[in-house]
């Protein structure tokens, strides 16, 4: 795996991955204070939630589950001095579909916490990584009431 950074201007670059993709990443310390992208820290939160969704949507089609929608929302804290690393994530797994297996679900977010998620493993060397799983009945979100079920 490669990856290319370049600097733009004040604290703006562009992140080139070896297959061919960018993305502009900043962070608020440029002159005029503005972002022109997340910071190399919110890159590594969505990484690790983008790595997360992946796996379950994985599974869950691997099971022949009927997913028609996944959401992953992550909240961090990090430490106070340098590095200031994560210290602690909480993932909300959100996924909707009819007819949805809870206990399906469930496995397939607690396999990516615990073996398949290589950022969260990572991650994880400095944090308390916790999660929930909300399951909803329906095509979309609004179409079910909301059941949630904590699984960390």
């Amino acid at each position: 795996m490669k990856a290319r950074i370049k600097w733009l201007e004040d604290r703006a670059f562009v992140g080139e991955s070896g297959s061919g993709h960018a993305i502009v990443i900043g962070s608020a310390g440029g002159a005029d204070g503005r972002t022109l992208g997340p910071s190399p820290m919110e890159l590594v939160l969505m990484g690790v939630g983008g790595c997360t969704s992946f796996d379950v949507i994985h599974i869950l089609e691997k099971s022949r589950e009927p997913v028609t929608d996944c959401v992953a929302e992550l909240e961090a804290v990090r430490a106070d001095d340098d590095p200031k690393v994560f210290t602690r994530v909480h993932m909300r797994i959100v996924v909707s579909g009819p007819g949805l297996n809870r206990d399906k679900v469930e496995r397939a977010v607690k396999l990516s916490a615990e073996k398949y998620c290589s950022a969260s493993a990572m991650i994880a060397k400095t944090a308390e990584i916790s999660y929930d799983v909300e399951v909803i009945d329906g095509a979309h979100p609004a179409d079910a009431p909301r059941a949630s079920s904590p699984a960390s």
